[in-house]
Formats: structure tokens, sequence, C-alpha cells
């Protein structure tokens, strides 16, 4: 699943996300692009399930 992240602009962003993805889904795979502020996301979650830990780690995102 890919989300638009549009608060997410550096480094420590990212890693504050993988972080709050990999304690709500150990097994996902999260891959972040900086420049287009997207984030896909391989999980066991769904896109509900995964933009409520974005927006809890407080990174508010959309599907896409």
């Amino acid at each position: 699943m890919k989300f638009h992240v549009p608060d997410m602009s550096c480094g420590h962003c990212t890693a504050t996300i993988e972080k709050g993805v990999k304690a709500a889904d150990a097994t996902a795979r999260v891959a972040s692009d900086l420049a287009s502020k997207t984030v896909e996301i391989t999980s066991t979650l769904d896109a509900p399930a995964l933009q409520k830990v974005l927006a809890d780690v407080g990174y508010p995102a959309e599907s896409v």
C-alpha cells in the first residue's frame, strides 16, 4: 500500500514512520521516498490501520 505523507521531510521522519509501523507489524516492509513524500508499506495490516499508525506517530497520510 502506498501513502502520501505531506509532513515527511527528513531522515528522522522516515525513521519515526518505520519504527511506528514495525511496532504495529514487526514483519512489515517500509520504503520511504522523501522526494515524492510517499511511503510504500507491505504489511498484514489494512490501509485504515496503517493510516492510524501513521497518524499516531505524527504523520497523517492519505492512501494513493
